[in-house]
C-alpha cells in the first residue's frame, strides 16, 4: 500500500525549456544548438543544481568563452523565459493525491538554490507538498543516492511505501537503487494509469 508519493518537479509539473529563451537570442538554430550542448550544457548547469552559485557557474564560461558573453550572461539573468508554465494534467493528478489525506505528500527536485524561490512564489501548488527537497540546497543532486536517503530520514518516509515520479530515467534508477518503487514520467495520462493501477488515485 503507498503511504508516499515523492515527485519531481521540473519536467513534471513546471515545463522548463532553455529553448524557449535562447531561439529568441540566436538567429541560427544550428549555433543556438551548439550553444546549449557544448558551452551552456546539460552538464554546467546541473552543477548549479548541485549547489554551484550563479555567478560562478557565469564567470567559468565567460573565461573560456568570450565571444559569447552576452548569451552567457542571458542564461541565468533572464532564466526565467525558459519557463512555460504548469503541466496542468500533472497539476490536476497532484491535485487528487493531495485531497487524500493519508498519502504523505512531496518533492525531490534537482534545482538550484537561488531559482527556486521565484517558483515557489509563482506555482501555488507548491505549497501542496509537506515538504520539498531542493537539491541546489543541499549541495547534491539526483541520482546521488545520499540525496534519496536524505528526503527518506528528513520526512520519516518509509521506502517500501513510497513512490517516486520524476521524467528522468536515470534519477528513476536512482531512486529504485535505494528501495523507492518508482514511474518514469513520460506524461499526465501515463502517469494518472500507473498511480490508478497502483491504487493511489
Amino acid at each position: 500500500m503507498i503511504k508516499t508519493v515523492i515527485f519531481d518537479l521540473g519536467g513534471v509539473l513546471i515545463d522548463w525549456e532553455p529553448r524557449r529563451l535562447f531561439r529568441k537570442i540566436f538567429d541560427d538554430e544550428k549555433e543556438m544548438e551548439y550553444f546549449l550542448t557544448h558551452i551552456c550544457s546539460p552538464d554546467w548547469n546541473e552543477q548549479q543544481d548541485a549547489g554551484r552559485s550563479f555567478a560562478e557557474a557565469t564567470q567559468v564560461l565567460l573565461d573560456q568563452y568570450p565571444d559569447y558573453a552576452e548569451q552567457i550572461r542571458a542564461y541565468y539573468d533572464r532564466w526565467t523565459e525558459m519557463l512555460g508554465g504548469a503541466v496542468e494534467g500533472t497539476v490536476e493528478i497532484l491535485k487528487k493525491v493531495h485531497a487524500q489525506e493519508h498519502l504523505g505528500l512531496f518533492a525531490l527536485t534537482n534545482w538550484s538554490a537561488e531559482s527556486f524561490p521565484y517558483a515557489f512564489d509563482n506555482f501555488s501548488f507548491l505549497h501542496w507538498f509537506e515538504g520539498i527537497l531542493v537539491s541546489g540546497k543541499e549541495k547534491m543532486k539526483k541520482p546521488d543516492p545520499r540525496i534519496y536517503q536524505l528526503i527518506l530520514e528528513r520526512y520519516s518516509i518509509d521506502p517500501a511505501t513510497a513512490i517516486f515520479i520524476d521524467d528522468s530515467l536515470r534519477n528513476v534508477h536512482g531512486a529504485e537503487a535505494c528501495g523507492i518503487q518508482s514511474i518514469h514520467f513520460q506524461s499526465p495520462e501515463q502517469l494518472e494509469v500507473r498511480l490508478k493501477e497502483l491504487g493511489v488515485i
